[in-house]
């Protein structure tokens, strides 16, 4: 029975020595909050973690007739469309670049990667207070004043709306080395003979052996990187919460869905089962998105 229970050579009791600790904090800090969310979703919760009224679907339905709720969906689709194509394309030209270096492969991969280990809240605070800030000794507005145009509020409500190209620098500056790697990695796996036999065959190198090569036998890997950043574009909080409040409030237009969650659940009224709900709808709608995407793109599909 003990030798049953610890596995040959003990293999058992290393796993779960190796595992154990980090298996009990996904299941306390992540599945049990996770599970407590759902819960509370089903109750009047304001101002409490343990609510005694049950209100059904009250909640659910509340949330999804809130015209800040849908209108922050908006805010989402809005930074999606600039956020995901740009940063696809950004990660696909370093990687690109990256592969065809003959020397310091390595180093200029870490340059790039390096960013990513860079926290969304010191990025967002260096580009309000250093890059972006709407002020003449700004790096933005210094480099206008160089070419002799006017500085702008880059922050600022008012037309046209410049804060969506600091929203959208700073996720690019922080997350397009990460996917580059994931590409990167993508290209090394295509053999150097299909690009050999694609030459013999009179292929140009350039454009023409990535349209027709390069990009067809990425598409995997693209698939996927697509996938991660429509996911991580829901999960936006850090850059819109540091760069766009103020001491009067969070202005309503660019107030992405976890913001606007965070304000109903953490905010004056506290009412933690109304944003429980928002914050269930949020993952189903996550869920819904990744699978329609992964069955559009074909995932999994062999190829023929």
């Amino acid at each position: 029975m003990r030798r049953r229970l610890l596995g040959p050579q003990n293999r058992h009791l290393w796993f779960w020595i190796f595992v154990g600790p980090f298996a009990a904090g996904l299941g306390l800090f992540t599945y049990v909050p996770l599970l407590w969310s759902v819960w509370l979703s089903f109750f009047d919760a304001r101002n409490t973690v343990t609510p005694d009224r049950f209100v059904g679907f009250g909640n659910y339905a509340e949330i999804l007739g809130d015209r800040a709720f849908t209108s922050s969906l908006g805010v989402f689709a809005v930074f999606s469309l600039f956020i995901v194509p740009a940063t696809y394309a950004l990660s696909l030209a370093l990687a690109l670049m990256v592969n065809r270096l003959r020397f310091a492969q390595a180093f200029f991969r870490s340059v790039f990667f390096l960013p990513t280990a860079c926290s969304y809240v010191v990025a967002a605070t260096i580009w309000k207070l250093s890059v972006f800030n709407g002020v003449r000794f700004g790096l933005a507005n210094t480099v206008l004043g160089w070419f002799g145009a006017d500085g702008i509020a880059w922050l600022s409500t008012t037309r046209p709306p410049w804060y969506w190209l600091v929203l959208v620098t700073v996720r690019l500056w922080l997350q397009a080395g990460f996917y580059m790697v994931i590409l990167l990695a993508g290209l090394q796996r295509i053999p150097r003979t299909v690009y050999e036999a694609a030459a013999v065959d009179g292929a140009r190198p350039g454009w023409q052996t990535f349209r027709h090569l390069t990009f067809p036998l990425l598409r995997a890997t693209s698939v996927a990187v697509v996938l991660l950043l429509v996911i991580n574009a829901f999960q936006a909080f850090d850059e819109f919460y540091n760069l766009l409040s103020t001491a009067r409030g969070y202005p309503p237009y660019a107030r992405p869905p976890l913001v606007y969650l965070y304000y109903v659940a953490l905010g004056q009224g506290q009412d933690l089962g109304l944003g429980s709900a928002g914050a269930v709808v949020l993952a189903l709608l996550i869920a819904v998105v990744t699978v329609v995407q992964a069955r559009w793109f074909g995932l999994g599909r062999k190829e023929e």
